[in-house]
């Protein structure tokens, strides 16, 4: 955590630095209040943390929700001036369910995302579902009333250390034109230790399970792993909005949209005319008989999110 807590970067609290295209938030229930991170995602999903905020009251008390409310309408300006809001808050269910699908039916599932986390790597996609349970709305239980989310914690975690282990080019190397690489993630000065130790509170081990077989488990290194939890469920709502799945001409349009580029990616159509001349980087198409034929096998399907 002292790393961590060392490269903190200096930017306001409650602004979005130069390269956040869009914002997520995870939000994390306890007996007593909800904090909520909300953070800020660009190209390769390079990330920034934007916001912290601990809302005291707990699940029972209606001001805790009303803040909830008051924090998705409100917006965060980027570097470029732009007036930025939370697309979507992932809001974990394992401390007083009900009360949060109530809260999330109210707010509308285009913008709240209730989760469920399971601790497993073993699964097809890191985010499954929905699945419809009941909610409570003016003490009326509604059947399927809300959508609740599954999203595997430990595909997640795995990424976030793995991010933070990336090399950072120095600041001469910045200077001179180099980029942070994919995945960076940026914390601000504003973070205090505490929330620095709270970020990396896990750790992966290797446990034996009672038939003598070996498995990853992320375990605590502390009590308080809040921190941790938000990235966690801050990050399945960016995957819920599409990010890990839009084409890079997606992102170059955003980009473009914040000024980051002077001229945003064109993909050109294709010609309608069939004599056309054929572009210098794509040489003309040869006919079946005369291509290399693909030697047959079994194919593999990778998946992106395991890159």
């Amino acid at each position: 955590w002292q790393r961590l807590h060392d490269r903190r970067e200096a930017w306001p609290a409650g602004s979005v630095p130069a390269g956040g295209l869009f914002l997520t938030a995870g939000a994390d229930v306890q007996k007593d209040r909800i904090e909520v991170d909300v953070w800020a995602w660009g190209h390769g999903l390079e990330s920034w943390l934007v916001d912290h905020v601990v809302l005291d009251g707990g699940p029972g008390d209606e001001a805790c929700w009303a803040g909830l409310d008051a924090l998705l309408s409100r917006t965060w300006q980027s570097a470029s001036g732009k007036a930025m809001r939370i697309l979507r808050l992932a809001i974990d269910t394992g401390f007083e369910a009900p009360a949060v699908y109530a809260w999330a039916r109210r707010s509308g599932s285009s913008h709240v995302a209730p989760i469920k986390g399971v601790e497993s790597f073993n699964r097809a996609s890191p985010v499954t579902g929905p699945t419809y349970v009941d909610a409570t709305a003016r003490g009326k239980r509604l059947r399927r009333g809300a959508k609740l989310w599954t999203v595997a914690g430990s595909t997640f975690k795995a990424e976030t250390y793995r991010f933070l282990r990336l090399p950072r080019p120095s600041e001469e190397e910045r200077e001179a034109g180099a980029r942070y690489p994919a995945g960076t993630i940026h914390l601000p000065t504003w973070i205090d230790s505490e929330w620095c130790k709270q970020f990396v509170g896990e750790q992966l081990v290797t446990v034996r399970t009672r038939r003598g077989f070996s498995r990853l488990e992320w375990q605590k290194l502390r009590e308080r792993n809040e921190a941790l939890d938000c990235r966690v469920y801050a990050r399945a709502a960016a995957w819920l909005i599409g990010a890990d799945r839009w084409p890079p001409s997606h992102w170059a349009d955003l980009e473009a949209e914040f000024g980051l580029r002077a001229e945003p990616l064109v993909v050109a159509a294709p010609s309608a005319d069939p004599n056309a001349a054929a572009s210098p980087s794509m040489p003309p198409q040869q006919p079946r008989s005369a291509r290399s034929r693909r030697p047959q096998g079994r194919r593999v399907r990778r998946s992106s999110w395991m890159a």
